[in-house]
């Protein structure tokens, strides 16, 4: 996992598409998005006619006994009976049933809403573990230099100790960081197996190699270059945010439905039937009926008038539930969006740093051979040198996925943004890098 490249070496798209595949969380919301589809056919079904038959065959044994005593004429009957009937009831007027075939349609779109934001959030959990993976085999390569730095110093000091050029403070200080680094070793691989496993619990598999990133990857600034523009879009456009309001919808649906309760409904009936039982006039009885049922509710129990307070109560629930959506999705964009703009100072800056601890290192390293810098300097200097690499790593990730949740925030986040990423890393067999979209957008980053 030190190597950064190989002929194997699997992309960040490739990755998104295993998790597409394997990742559980995903796999049941998109269950779930397929079950809440039937929402729309059971809100329709209320105003649509439904049509039964019903039908029974029996035997039939009685014995009449008069209440005189004459045991001549009690009598025995014994037939066999059948009867077949078919009903069509069709609403008329039902308003509480169109108000349910109304609320059937939100909640169909409220389930794509979701099950789209499900999707952006695939997309980061995704990255976010990818890049979780990068920073942990960046940091472990830097504590590994670190480590065969402190033990060249170290076999430098016990030389110089032997010859008396220096006490024996400088060999201990040189075995403390040396057994420093080597503990920091191991925290760092341990750090990337746990880091390996979280990557595995989404896409379902452990990755043998990833792909990292083409130096001197540069990341731009996004577009439009303005705080507010993206906050204005986010309250607006976040799922968050239209989740919340078709939830608002459904909740007026549902208090208007409630509220048709008191109202009279009307249905068209219709029926057709035959029953044969044979009798000393009659063999069988045939008809059909055709007409209108009225029905005018008075009385419920107070029932309907508790449901309305009920559901008006949770409709003001609802407006508070879209207004906290909007001010959290405000937040969201605009920490995204300081996210980023305070990550590329600080990738600017430390890029900057880590020039001048390797230049810091290399002077102490020749003051030390000269007499001018004792042991401690050097080590240092390699520890600030070590450090500044690790803080680079993760604020460079840090800022790619802050551009990541910032197209979140405002619900443009799709697979084109995933392509955008992938074209800026080292990869050069996989299929997903040999084959962009047209078009892809570049606003991520832009390699010097």
């Amino acid at each position: 996992m030190l190597t950064a490249n190989g002929a194997c070496a699997a992309d960040l798209l490739q990755v998104y598409f295993d998790a597409l595949a394997h990742d559980a969380q995903y796999s049941a919301s998109r269950a779930q998005h397929e079950a809440d589809q039937e929402k729309r056919i059971q809100g329709r079904s209320a105003l649509l006619p439904t049509l039964g038959v019903s039908a029974d065959a029996l035997r039939n044994d009685f014995d009449v006994t008069p209440k005189t005593p004459v045991p001549s004429q009690a009598t025995n009957y014994r037939y066999s009976s059948n009867s077949y009937a078919v009903q069509l009831n069709a609403p008329l007027v039902r308003l509480q049933n169109w108000h349910q075939y109304k609320e059937g349609e939100l909640q169909t779109e409220l389930a794509d809403n979701i099950f789209s934001q499900e999707t952006q959030d695939l997309i980061l959990r995704t990255a976010e573990a990818y890049f979780d993976v990068l920073n942990a085999r960046d940091s472990l390569r830097a504590i590994v230099q670190l480590r065969t730095a402190a033990a060249e110093q170290l076999e430098l000091a016990r030389t110089s100790f032997k010859v008396g050029t220096v006490t024996v403070t400088d060999v201990h200080e040189a075995q403390s960081r040396f057994d420093l680094a080597s503990a920091q070793e191991i925290a760092a691989r341990n750090t990337l197996d746990v880091s390996l496993e979280a990557l595995a619990r989404i896409i379902g598999h452990s990755p043998d190699e990833l792909a990292g990133f083409k130096p001197g990857v540069m990341i731009s600034p996004p577009q439009p270059n303005s705080i507010n523009s993206w906050v204005e879009t986010a309250e607006k456009n976040h799922y968050g945010v239209q989740s919340k309001a078709l939830l608002r919808e459904i909740a007026g649906r549902e208090h208007l439905r409630a509220r048709a309760g008191h109202l009279p409904t009307l249905d068209l009936v219709a029926s057709y039937g035959r029953d044969t039982r044979p009798s000393a006039t009659v063999e069988r009885n045939e008809g059909s009926v055709v007409g209108v049922m009225l029905d005018i509710p008075l009385y419920q129990g107070g029932y309907v008038s508790s449901r309305t307070r009920e559901t008006a109560a949770l409709k003001l629930k609802a407006d508070s539930d879209l207004e906290e959506a909007r001010r959290a999705a405000a937040l969201a964009a605009r920490e995204a969006y300081l996210g980023v703009t305070s990550g590329m100072a600080q990738v600017q800056a430390l890029e900057a740093a880590k020039v001048s601890s390797a230049s810091s290192l290399e002077s102490n390293r020749l003051g030390y051979k000269v007499g001018v810098r004792i042991n401690i300097d050097v080590l240092n200097a390699q520890s600030q040198l070590a450090e500044t690499v690790q803080k680079l790593s993760r604020a460079r990730y840090d800022t790619l996925l802050a551009q990541l949740r910032l197209k979140a925030a405002v619900g443009t986040l799709s697979e084109e943004d995933v392509r955008a990423i992938n074209a800026l890393l080292e990869t050069q067999n996989t299929a997903s890098s040999t084959q962009p979209l047209s078009g892809t957008r570049r606003s991520f980053a832009n390699s010097e």
